[in-house]
């Protein structure tokens, strides 16, 4: 594996998208080539045909409907990338998405980062612009996870080092797993934040966060309560400057 090229596994959880399609066709137009696909067909029963010109661009998963976390997970376990990244297949990447966000991460021996991003409807029109707040240390970035999640998933990469250290996302989760799997990682690694938009996010109508708002919310709400009554110390000052 070249260390001035290393290969860059970008994860893929699908159930039921119908823009799947426009997903993949973002990550194979990146301007930096050495990516695998790994698209995990988290027991879809819709748009699979939408699948079928790209099976041999691609390595395919099916399995039972587990959710996005078990899907990422079965993803994880058979990447081959040095550095992982997360496409929801409802959402898209910037051409230089990989290039750009590898350079940031190679140039600050950076393990996580993760970027601004812009909000996109069903139409790709984009909606807001770079909506993610711009962090300047590391500090405010863990002042954020105590009391929200300001990380988006589709812009993160991080290093196969991250997984091997913190390990999968919690299956038990359905919806805060994302939340959960950064504040685990904070415990361990900077969380470097990356000033650049390169991804947009689509929201529309037939989304999870959308159709299933209350009981997503009433998790992250169980989820931040419990970290804040194990972990009384977990966002301390002195762990704030280590991330700085």
């Amino acid at each position: 594996m070249s260390k001035e090229l290393p290969l860059v596994s970008v994860l893929i959880p699908f159930y039921n998208c119908k823009y799947v399609p426009q997903a993949i066709e973002t990550v194979l137009r990146q301007t930096y080539k050495n990516i695998e696909i790994i698209l995990v067909n988290d027991g879809s029963y819709m748009y699979n045909e939408l699948l079928k010109p790209y099976l041999s661009r691609i390595i395919y998963i099916e399995q039972k409907n587990k959710g996005v976390a078990s899907a990422l997970n079965e993803g994880i376990k058979i990447a081959n990338g040095e550095y992982l990244a997360w496409l929801s297949s409802d959402d898209l990447f910037s051409e230089k998405k990989i290039e750009l966000q590898l350079n940031f991460m190679k140039e600050n021996k950076s393990l996580f980062s993760f970027t601004n991003f812009n909000i996109i409807d069903s139409h790709n029109q984009i909606k807001k612009y770079n909506v993610g707040i711009h962090f300047k240390s590391g500090i405010e970035v863990l002042q954020s996870l105590k009391d929200f999640n300001p990380i988006n998933g589709c812009t993160v990469m991080m290093s196969r080092k991250v997984i091997e250290k913190i390990g999968y996302f919690d299956e038990t989760l359905k919806y805060a797993q994302d939340y959960d799997y950064w504040i685990r990682t904070s415990a361990h690694f900077p969380l470097h934040y990356f000033h650049c938009t390169l991804t947009n996010y689509r929201v529309h109508d037939l989304m999870g966060s959308i159709r299933h708002n209350i009981d997503q919310m009433k998790e992250f709400y169980e989820l931040r309560e419990n970290y804040r009554v194990k972990y009384n110390k977990f966002f301390s000052e002195q762990r704030g400057e280590k991330h700085v």
